[in-house]
Order: structure tokens, then sequence, then C-alpha cells
């Protein structure tokens, strides 16, 4: 996931006896200065003790008083203890933990729920991010090859307006936050994952591969299947995609959260899968239809506007805009190894169906070919800052650099299991 986004460097300084009940002080240390955002890290716990899940505890120290801290640990390979440190000031930059011996206090989870063909996360009684596995037909009339599982709609605002459309009249292949690809070369025949009134391909829901849910985050884990739809009437998968969704818990009356979408792309036979040059394609994003060209606003890393962002790269992307006598958007950040990175981008005209509609589109093959090979992974990483306010140019920067910064993690191990 885009977690790793927050790198962490560990330095062992060898044993210290001091506390019976100690196992490790963690003292987070950032390196430059930063906004009041909170930001996740993570550690290998692996390193740092093999004591069982349910037998640890995490506070942190400030002052000599200590306060439980909520976490989450991922079993894999590895054990990854989650946390999230939540930022007090601009100036604090020094931050200490403390893993200890003894059961966990209970935490408010983040959840993440089925229901009716949706997994919608919610924290509390605010619904943020819903996942459609099941398969959405059009509107009565219309054809039924724009039907299509495997996508986000709703994305909600902190404060609880939908910022996302699906099967808007003008493209009724646009389904909220997606992941299709355009123009696309297998084995001999180019095919269109997108536009789904073409019918020569779509993207299905197939499986979840997990879900989780818990203190810090909810989790889910689907696999898309890349499906051709052959002249003889058959149907082949050529490309497999593994979109894994975080929704980290918003802290209280905090008025953003943090969405981190990880894409992983691998070729489905024997044959590689060419992503042809298009000037859109990949992660994208159909906004509300409150916003027009006179009440939202697109700003770029690198100082573009609506009027000029077309085509160029950036490494994050804000759009924002007015909605129900509230203001609100999303900071689009990319990951430095994705594929053409800063990535190039496709933001609609200010003239957009006539009232300035807005569609927002990190696409790495915008202006160059992406050959996909047998046998190898490719991810694609991005996280979403989805606010309640105004996000300047300034406050953009920031939180780009905010989430970039690699914290530094001193481990003082207290004890050895």
């Amino acid at each position: 996931m885009i977690r790793k986004l927050i790198l962490v460097s560990i330095f062992y300084t060898g044993l210290i006896c001091s506390h019976a009940q100690s196992i490790a002080t963690f003292k987070v240390e950032f390196q430059k200065e930063t906004n009041k955002f909170n930001v996740p890290v993570s550690i290998n716990l692996d390193e740092v003790t093999f004591l069982p899940d349910t037998a640890i505890s995490l506070f942190e120290v400030e002052n000599n008083h200590k306060t439980p801290v909520p976490f989450q640990i991922e079993n894999g390979e590895h054990r990854i203890l989650n946390w999230i440190i939540r930022k007090g000031n601009d100036q604090q930059n020094n931050y200490v933990f403390e893993l200890v011996k003894g059961f966990p206090e209970k935490s408010e989870e983040i959840k993440a729920i089925k229901d009716n063909g949706k997994l919608i996360i919610s924290s509390g009684d605010k619904d943020l991010l819903c996942y459609n596995f099941k398969t959405l037909n059009p509107p009565a009339g219309i054809d039924t090859s724009y039907k299509r599982s495997g996508f986000i709609h709703p994305l909600w605002s902190p404060h609880g307006q939908v910022l996302t459309l699906v099967q808007p009249p003008d493209h009724y292949h646009h389904y909220g936050i997606w992941n299709p690809w355009t123009h696309v070369l297998f084995e001999g025949d180019t095919v269109d994952f997108w536009n789904l009134g073409d019918k020569e391909g779509t993207v299905r829901f197939s499986s979840f591969i997990s879900i989780t849910d818990g203190p810090v985050f909810a989790e889910y884990e689907a696999l898309h299947k890349h499906v051709i739809f052959k002249k003889d009437g058959s149907e082949k998968v050529a490309l497999n995609e593994l979109q894994s969704v975080r929704v980290y818990k918003p802290g209280e009356n905090q008025d953003y959260y943090l969405v981190d979408i990880n894409i992983e792309l691998n070729c489905a036979t024997k044959s590689p899968v060419l992503l042809l040059k298009y000037r859109y394609g990949g992660l994208g994003w159909r906004t509300t239809e409150q916003w027009n060209k006179d009440n939202s606003e697109v700003l770029t890393s690198e100082g573009k506007t609506r009027k000029d962002a077309d085509g160029t790269k950036a490494r994050w992307c804000i759009v924002q805009g007015k909605i129900d006598d509230d203001y609100a958007g999303v900071v689009m950040m990319s990951y430095p190894t994705n594929c053409n990175y800063p990535e190039p981008l496709r933001i609609w005209p200010e003239d957009q169906n006539g009232r300035g509609d807005m569609f927002a589109n990190f696409s790495p093959t915008k202006d160059k070919n992406w050959l996909l090979r047998p046998g190898k992974k490719y991810n694609l990483k991005y996280r979403f800052l989805v606010f309640n306010g105004h996000v300047s140019q300034e406050q953009g920067e920031n939180s780009w650099q905010y989430f970039i910064s690699a914290p530094a993690i001193k481990i003082d191990l207290n004890n050895q299991e």
C-alpha cells in the first residue's frame, strides 16, 4: 500500500533494562517542518518482539505522562505494527512511544461491512467510502453493455457530502473512482476496457482476497479481471488487477481522512499486455455533479490550474469546490515509484459539457506506452487526502512533503523475548 510513503529507518542501540514491563521505546523524529496533518507510521514488529499480538500495548510518552495509542498489526511474512502520529503543532517534530507487555485497551474500530453488493467503510456514524462489488446495471433503456462492477462510489467528505458520480448521461461508462485502460494491445488486437459502449472489453470484480477492520484502518483487497470480448462471442482475461484500498480512521472532530489505493497489475496469460499511449486511462475520478467551472478549482504541484493542468505532469493534484453550502475536495497524490512519475494528468477543460463538469485522472500512459510482461508484477500507488474546507497551493505542497518525509524511528530495546 501507499502507506510505504512513510519510510522508516530503524537503529538498534543496545539493551536497556530499565523497566521489567517495557519492551522498546520508539523515538520518532521528523526531518523537516511539517503541517498539522496526522500521519500513519509502521514498523516491523518481528524485529522488536515475538510476544503475541494480544500481549502488547503502545503508549505515547510526553512529560512523563503515558497515553494509550491505538495500534493495528498486519500478519504476513512479517508482523507490521501500524499506528497514527497525532500532530500537535507545527513546532513539535519529536515524539516518543513505548511498547510494553500487557493487554491493549480496546479502541473504537473503523469498520468494513458488506451490504447488498456494497462494502461500506465507516468510522463511528460516518460513512467514508463504498466499494461496489456487485454489478451495477445502467438506467432503464440504456444499452446493458454499460454495466460494471469493482468501483468506488460514493466517496464521502468528512461532513458527509458525496464527491463521486456514476453513470452520468454524458458518460454512462464513468464509475466514481475506477481503473480501466483505454487503448491496449493484446495478442495482435487492440481493446478498450474504458469505453464500455464499444463492447470490446470490461473490468469485473472477481473475488475478495481479504477484508480487514480495526482501530487504525479498514481495508479491502479485491481481484479484478480485465476481460476481452472476442469477435466469436467468447471472452478472455488479459490482465489481473489486485486493488487494495485502505482507509485510515479519522481523528475526532477532524475535517480530513486518508485513503491509500494500491493497484497491482499482472498478465493473466503468457502473452504480454501493452498499454498504448492515449490521452486518458488508469485511475480516474468523476466528481460530484454539483461542481462546475464556476464553483470548483484545480491546483497541481507544478502550479497549474484547471485552465492549463491537462497534459502536464504532477506529483499531486487538488480538486475542490463548493458543495451543499460547504467546501470539500481531495488531494490526489502519486507515489514516486509509479510508472512515468511525475504522472501526466487528464483534467477536463472548463467548457466540458457546456457547464464545466469535472473529471480528474492520473494517466501514466498519456504520453508513452507501458509494456507489462508475463510473470511480473507492476504497481501504481496513490494516496487521497479527503477534506472539508479549502486547501491552498502552499498547504497542498506541505501535505505532500509531509507524507513523503520519512521520520527516523529509533528503537531502544528494553527486553529480549
